[in-house]
């Protein structure tokens, strides 16, 4: 499976705006209209289109905590049609390649809802290992990647 990051730019916001999660998970991630939104805000959050070819099929965000010396993923989302084809499972993995390849990210840190439990099993699938720290309501995973 071929999966492409591609920065979100004039071409392509208004068709990740329109990608959705299924009306049962909105609880889980914020909107893309609202992390586009706050990427604007904090300059430090990287937004990202994950492509399936030259299909758009979700979205991605991480962002450095300067304070913490640790960048976080804090949007990882597969549209509601794309699910349950390994897309989700691929982008972490491109992400989680991406941060590889930047010299000061030595720990990569995610948290997800408590009873979002495919996002458990995703996360812990590539790595990541919840420290039993609850942050807002949210399991707080991390990934220790060696230098």
């Amino acid at each position: 499976m071929t999966i492409a990051l591609r920065e979100i730019n004039r071409d392509n916001w208004r068709e990740c705006i329109r990608l959705q999660v299924a009306p049962e998970q909105e609880h889980f991630v914020a909107s893309n209209v609202y992390s586009l939104a706050q990427a604007k805000a904090q300059p430090e959050c990287v937004p990202l289109a994950v492509y399936a070819n030259a299909q758009m099929v979700g979205f991605v965000m991480y962002a450095l905590d300067a304070d913490e010396h640790k960048y976080w993923i804090y949007r990882l989302m597969i549209a509601a049609p794309f699910q349950g084809q390994g897309y989700g499972r691929a982008a972490m993995q491109e992400v989680l390649e991406l941060l590889r390849d930047k010299p000061d990210c030595l720990e990569v840190v995610i948290s997800y809802e408590t009873d979002n439990t495919a996002a458990a099993r995703l996360y812990a699938s590539v790595g990541f290992c919840a420290t039993g720290e609850i942050i807002d309501g949210e399991v707080v995973a991390r990934l220790r990647l060696t230098p």
